[in-house]
């Protein structure tokens, strides 16, 4: 009874304010090095994307200010809730974001946090330049009026 309720969970978590502040050109998915009540959080869905990024450091991705929730029911040994986690990526990936990363202006963004099939929890991260407030503004348009078509047609 108890695998049938996790199962049904919704264990995929978006941050929709990159899409709204960044153009996103390329999208990858990585694994992350988490500690076990970090994966404990997750599943019960106590994540925050509020101001978070990538950094490439020495030939290494990792993923900052993360908010993972410590877990209720942890012990002492309990996780940090904000801290640096390693993206885990091949070699040959890391090295083409470091080369699309050199251009200044570029960014590296977490787009989605999720658990994959056997129970892994991946991160879809996006490389993007920064919108400028006129394409805010566009976006903006362009979501009001998509809107309005969509009541228009479902009237």
């Amino acid at each position: 009874m108890a695998n049938t309720k996790q199962k049904n969970r919704n264990t995929s978590f978006s941050n929709k304010q990159a899409f709204f502040h960044y153009a996103i050109d390329n999208t990858y998915v990585a694994g992350v090095a988490l500690l076990g009540t970090e994966v404990k959080s997750i599943r019960d869905g106590k994540v925050s994307f509020n101001d978070s990024y990538c950094i490439l450091d020495k030939g290494e991705l990792w993923l900052r200010g993360v908010y993972i929730a410590e877990y209720n029911f942890g012990t002492t040994n309990n996780h940090i809730a904000v801290h640096d986690r390693k993206l885990l990526l091949h070699k040959k990936e890391l090295k083409k974001i470091e080369s699309l990363t050199k251009e200044k202006g570029i960014t590296i963004v977490p787009l989605k946090i999720f658990i994959n099939d056997r129970s892994f929890v991946k991160v879809e991260i996006g490389i993007g330049k920064g919108k400028k407030l006129y394409d805010k503004r566009e976006t903006i348009k362009q979501r009001d009026n998509d809107k309005e078509l969509k009541r228009y047609l479902k009237n």
